[in-house]
């Protein structure tokens, strides 16, 4: 009997919805995730303990689903930032379309609603470097032409944030 409790509790906590602590700890973790339990329950009030126990049920509840390291793009030698537009026929999510992964410069896909099918975030080199990237999409079947929008300035680049927005600004509209 007490094994099925225990299920149940595990089960319950692994339904619970993000709470204000939980929320507080994702966006210390966001902005620093080598922070010691100790620091994070500082800025959040809780106890290292408390904040150790959270941390652990969001990782098996697969909110937290990594932690890594974000690198400079110009440091890596790669500072050229590009999105590509890809069009293709049909949804455009083929098997080699996916191989695009294969790329280390590749760092998102996103199959999307609108004028497009894809979306890529690229990251490369140079011009020269994005010209054989683009080269490779050519050789795809289906693929009927891109659009890539070279990024000239980055003014925000961050992760999801575990934040949410209750209260919208009034953002009045300029007169007629």
């Amino acid at each position: 009997m007490v094994g099925k409790t225990d299920e149940s509790r595990r089960n319950q906590s692994a339904k619970r919805p993000l709470d204000a602590f939980d929320r507080k700890i994702l966006s210390a973790l966001t902005r620093d995730a080598r922070q010691t339990n100790a620091e994070i329950g500082e800025s959040v009030g809780l106890s290292p303990p408390a904040v150790f126990e959270r941390i652990k049920r969001l990782r098996g509840n697969g909110v937290i689903s990594s932690a890594a390291a974000r690198l400079n793009g110009a440091a890596v030698g790669k500072p050229m930032l590009t999105f590509v537009h890809v069009d293709a026929d049909g949804w455009g999510k083929s098997q080699r379309m996916m191989k695009l992964r294969d790329f280390p410069e590749v760092e998102e896909i996103h199959s999307v609603a609108g004028d497009t099918c894809v979306v890529l975030k690229v990251r490369t080199a140079d011009p020269q470097a994005l010209e054989h990237f683009l080269s490779q999409l050519y050789v795809l079947p289906g693929v009927r032409g891109t659009k890539s929008y070279v990024v000239l300035s980055t003014y925000l680049e961050r992760p999801v944030q575990a934040d949410v927005t209750e209260d919208w600004p009034a953002i009045p509209m300029p007169p007629v």
